[in-house]
C-alpha cells in the first residue's frame, strides 16, 4: 500500500487529542487528561473491532530498582502521580500465541509547553502532532486499510495496540511501556511509532543521569575565602567531562547538561548540583561509561586541588573538594535495544513491504522500544513519520504532514498484510520454545520463573 487516505473522523480524532493536555507530573503538566485521551483513543479503535483488554495504573509496587529513575520514585510516593497516568492495551482478534501476534506502541502523553492547535488542510499542528499523537491516529488509519484489505486478517492474527503514558518526562517507560511489556502486551513483531522519517530503526539507545554533588558551606562576598566555592569547583568539573567523558561513550552521546548553585551575586554558594544525561547503545558500555564518569570526577577533583591549593580565595574549597563532591546516579541499568539478526522479519518488512533500514552511522535515539531488548521469539523496530528535528519535536512549532502520516498508514496496512498472508504460521527462526504448544500468549500472566 503506497499510502492509507485518513478520514475525516480521524482528522477530527486528532485535532481533539492534540486540544487535550497530556503532559505528566514530570514535565510539570497540573492536570493530564491521559485517561480521556485514552478513552476516546479506545473509542475510535472499537469501531474497527477492538477491544481493550487492559487500561489501568502501574502498582507502586513495580517502581523499585536502580532502573527506575530517582524521579519517578520520589514522585510514586504521592497518591495521585500514578493515578493520573493510566496505560492502554487494545487487542483485535482472540488470544494467540507470541508468534501469531504483531504490537505496536504509540504514546499519548507528551512534554510540556502549549502550542496552536489547528489542521489547514495538508499540515496538523500542536503539541503531540509527530510526537505521537499523530502517529497514533495514521496507526488506526492504517489497520483500518489492512482490515479492508484483508477482512479476514483478525482470524489469523492478532494486533495489539499499547498506548501508554510515561514516555515522556524522563520516566523511561517504566511505568508504562515495561509494565506492559512484563505482563505479556507483545508480539512477533513489534513497532514503536515515533518518528524515523519510514525508515526501520532496529536498536534504541538507553540513557543515565549522573548528578555530580557539591555539598559545602555558603559564604558571604566579603569574606569568599570563608566557605567552599561550588560554582568555581562545579564549572570546573564540567569543563573536563564535556572534554573528556564523550571518548568513552561507544557511539552514545554524553550531554553535560544543568549546572546550578544559586541566583544572587553578593555570597558563595556551597552548594551545587551539576547534571549529566548520558546515551549508551549496549549495557556493557553504560556500565564502562558510568565508571568513566566516576574516574573523571574524582580526577577532576585531584586536579582541582592541585591547581587552587594555594589559591587566595579557594584554598577551603581546594582542600575540602573530595569530601564535599560525590557523584548521585539519577537514573542508570536500563537496558538497550540492540539489533538481533531476523531474516524472516527483515524479508517480510524490507523485502515485500519496501521499507528501508535506518543509516547503521547514524546515530540511534532512546524510546521505549528498548523494554523489549532481550525478549525471545521477537523482532522489535522503531518506525514512523517525519523527523524528530524538522517536524519540532519537543519544540515550538510541532507539526505533522497529513501526508507523512497518510505514508505511515499505508506502511501499516502493508506490514498486517503481508503478515496475515505468511506462509508459516510460526516462522522457524524462533527458538524451539516458541514454537512449541506452549507458545507465549500474550496478556496471560508469566509461568513462575519465567523471563517476561
Amino acid at each position: 500500500m503506497n499510502g492509507a487516505r485518513l478520514t475525516s473522523a480521524e482528522h477530527r480524532l486528532l485535532l481533539n487529542l492534540l486540544k487535550l493536555p497530556t503532559a505528566g507530573p514530570l514535565e510539570g503538566g497540573s492536570e493530564p487528561r491521559l485517561w480521556e485521551a485514552q478513552r476516546r483513543y479506545a473509542e475510535a479503535a472499537r469501531a474497527l473491532g477492538f477491544e481493550v483488554v487492559h487500561h489501568a495504573t502501574a502498582d507502586p509496587a513495580e517502581l523499585t530498582g536502580d532502573h527506575v529513575p530517582l524521579a519517578v520514585r520520589r514522585a510514586a510516593a504521592h497518591p495521585g502521580f500514578l493515578a493520573a497516568q493510566p496505560s492502554l492495551v487494545l487487542a483485535l482478534g482472540p488470544p494467540r500465541p507470541t508468534a501469531e501476534t504483531v504490537m505496536f506502541n504509540v504514546h499519548l502523553d507528551t512534554v510540556a509547553g502549549e502550542e496552536p492547535v489547528g489542521f489547514d488542510g495538508t499540515r496538523f499542528t500542536g503539541r503531540g502532532a509527530i510526537d505521537a499523537k499523530g502517529p497514533a491516529v495514521a496507526l488506526l488509519a492504517g489497520i483500518r486499510a489492512a482490515l479492508a484489505a484483508a477482512p479476514r486478517l483478525p482470524s489469523a492474527t492478532r494486533v495489539l495496540i499499547q498506548a501508554v503514558s510515561g514516555e515522556e518526562g524522563g520516566a523511561m517507560g517504566v511505568f508504562g511501556t515495561r509494565v506492559l511489556v512484563r505482563r505479556g502486551w507483545y508480539g512477533r513483531i513489534n513497532l514503536f511509532c515515533e518518528p524515523t522519517g519510514m525508515r526501520l530503526l532496529t536498536r534504541s539507545t538507553a540513557a543515565m543521569t549522573a548528578c555530580v554533588r557539591v555539598d559545602g558551606c555558603d559564604a558571604i562576598d566579603d569574606r569568599p575565602a570563608a566557605g567552599h566555592n561550588a560554582t568555581v569547583l562545579l564549572g570546573h568539573l564540567a569543563q573536563r567531562l564535556a572534554t573528556r567523558l564523550p571518548q568513552h561513550a561507544g557511539g552514545g552521546q554524553v550531554c553535560v547538561a544543568g549546572l546550578h548553585t544559586g541566583h544572587l551575586h553578593n555570597k558563595v554558594y556551597g552548594t551545587g548540583r551539576l547534571l549529566l544525561n548520558c546515551s549508551y547503545p549496549d549495557p556493557a558500555t553504560g556500565r564502562s561509561l558510568a565508571a568513566a564518569l566516576e574516574d573523571e570526577v574524582a580526577a577532576g577533583i585531584r586536579d582541582f586541588t592541585a591547581s587552587y591549593r594555594g589559591h587566595r580565595d579557594l584554598a577551603r574549597t581546594a582542600a575540602d573538594a573530595a569530601a564535599v563532591t560525590r557523584v548521585e546516579w539519577h537514573k542508570r541499568g536500563l537496558p538497550a535495544l540492540a539489533p538481533t539478526p531476523d531474516p524472516w522479519a527483515t524479508d517480510l518488512l524490507e523485502r515485500q513491504a519496501g521499507l528501508t533500514r535506518w543509516p547503521a552511522d547514524e546515530p540511534a535515539f532512546t524510546c521505549d522500544a528498548l523494554w523489549m531488548s532481550g525478549v525471545p521469539g521477537t523482532y522489535t523496530a522503531v518506525l514512523g513519520p517525519g523527523d524528530l528535528d524538522r517536524n519540532h519535536a519537543h519544540a515550538a512549532g510541532e507539526h505533522a504532514d497529513l501526508a507523512d502520516l497518510e505514508a505511515f498508514a499505508g506502511a501499516v496496512g502493508g506490514i498486517l498484510t503481508r503478515f496475515a498472508a505468511r506462509r508459516d504460521t510460526v516462522p522457524s527462526s524462533l527458538p524451539r520454545q516458541a514454537r512449541s504448544r506452549g507458545a507465549r500468549i500474550p496478556g496471560r500472566p508469566t509461568p513462575k520463573g519465567g523471563t517476561q
